[in-house]
């Protein structure tokens, strides 16, 4: 009897409990007397005895009065190596209709993550074959990469073929989670039904929490897929792949659930646990001495402002960062990635080399002067600057056309054949272009091509 509360109120997914005898710990799972398959999370006391809980499920069933038991357990999420190609939600249930998962065990979706003399870092170039992202924010296997941008600029058709030239491409390196938070069920379906037919679906296991699922889950989401990325990497031994589409909308549905349970809001209208909730997300994301753990996020801006409090809250915990531009998409350059204002921190000589180090560098302030000439050909015309500065406007042109390209996810839409460009090459590309060895070629020539050497 110890165990048994009752329910005060209910309101959307926040379910408010009353404990008068033993009361229960945050991440509990309380269950109904007269339904176990109605589950809630204790999730933040709202009084002396008195808990706000996360409905799991719907609440139509739900009214004051009903009693509830106290498991006295997290969500536990089966593990075993069923789980690589299958689809699960946040409790770990299949969600595809290909039957029940054999588990080998249980695994908490909360955990206190590695100890930091346990957390490792390498240098090793995970090279993803996508020009612009291997050149101006490079990828160091076992870190994060941030990929930036509003509605519709292309943020899952990059994450996509990421996947596809990482994972696709690379058969047999590890295995791989991806986390839908958010997101529309069509997009998980048509990976799904992409990595299967490309026959990688058994190195990879799909979380899904979709934009029609209520603020619980999709907050939910994207723990439990940190917990299975947690057990590939500890118990199975394999270097960990981690996608999510899309970490803002974590942090939206944190800020939904706050405004249920009444608390105060911090800044831009935020739930003020907004930064320890980002915190205790990516710094599970770590890859331990023996194997690492890489995440690729695609962060939703909303407004386009990147100043928004929930982008802002993610930038600290990523290595790099690619910030697609709506502008740039609006003139047909894909993918629309901002290059002066995508970064990385392993951009130096140290990780990516002496020649990608000094070509970078200079390729950055060739976009910068000619950004400084933009005004002046926008008033008088590109005729009226100085030779030295036509040269200049010229090649930063030529430059911003050589980084498009065409990827394999978006084939069947574009009907162009998609393009890897290995890293090596790209840099000797951009060394070349910017030393004037094309001067003699027009700008539109470099749309849309993959190394230099494609250009007819």
């Amino acid at each position: 009897m110890d165990n048994f509360g009752k329910i005060i109120g209910v309101q959307g997914q926040i379910i408010e409990v009353e404990f008068k005898n033993h009361q229960p710990s945050i991440h509990d799972i309380l269950v109904l007397q007269d339904d176990d398959s109605i589950k809630m999370q204790v999730a933040f006391p709202s009084g002396a005895t008195s808990f706000f809980c996360l409905s799991l499920y719907p609440t139509d069933k739900l009214y004051r009065g009903l009693k509830v038991i106290n498991t006295k357990k997290p969500i536990l999420i089966p593990i075993g190596k069923a789980l690589l190609g299958r689809v699960i939600n946040i409790v770990g249930e299949p969600i595809d209709g290909l039957g029940e998962i054999k588990k080998e065990g249980e695994k908490p979706i909360y955990s206190q993550g590695l100890d930091y003399s346990e957390i490792a870092k390498t240098t090793e170039i995970l090279e993803t074959g996508i020009k612009a992202i291997d050149f101006f924010s490079p990828m160091v296997k076992g870190g994060k990469i941030g990929l930036f941008g509003g509605a519709g600029v292309g943020k899952t058709v990059l994450l996509t073929e990421i996947i596809h030239n990482v994972v696709v491409l690379h058969k047999g390196k590890g295995v791989s989670v991806f986390a839908g938070v958010g997101e529309r069920i069509r997009e998980g379906h048509e990976l799904f039904e992409t990595l299967s037919a490309k026959d990688v679906l058994s190195s990879i296991s799909l979380v899904l929490g979709t934009m029609g699922e209520n603020p619980a889950v999709r907050f939910l989401t994207g723990f439990t897929a940190v917990a299975l990325a947690e057990y590939f990497r500890d118990s199975l031994k394999k270097d960990v792949l981690f996608f999510i589409d899309n970490v803002f909308r974590f942090a939206q549905a944190g800020n939904e659930l706050s405004v249920l349970m009444n608390t105060i809001p911090s800044e831009d209208g935020y739930q003020a646990t907004l930064t320890s909730e980002m915190a205790s997300f990516h710094e599970r994301l770590v890859s331990s001495r023996n194997n690492s753990v890489t995440s690729i996020e695609a962060i939703y801006v909303p407004n386009d402002d990147i100043l928004d409090q929930g982008v802002q809250a993610i930038f600290p915990y990523l290595d790099s960062s690619a910030v697609l531009s709506r502008s740039i998409y609006q003139e047909g350059l894909l993918p629309a990635i901002d290059l002066l204002s995508s970064t990385s921190s392993s951009l130096n000589p140290g990780v990516v080399g002496e020649l990608h180090y000094e070509v970078a560098l200079k390729a950055l302030s060739l976009l910068k002067q000619a950004t400084a000439l933009n005004r002046i050909v926008s008033l008088v015309g590109e005729s009226e600057l100085s030779p030295s500065d036509q040269l200049i406007y010229q090649r930063a042109k030529k430059l911003r056309n050589f980084m498009t390209q065409n990827f394999f996810v978006t084939e069947n839409q574009t009907g162009k054949k998609g393009v890897y460009v290995p890293r090596l090459t790209a840099v000797e590309d951009v060394n070349d272009l910017i030393d004037g060895k094309y001067d003699a070629i027009t700008d539109d020539k470099f749309s849309y091509i993959g190394s230099l050497k494609d250009l007819k």
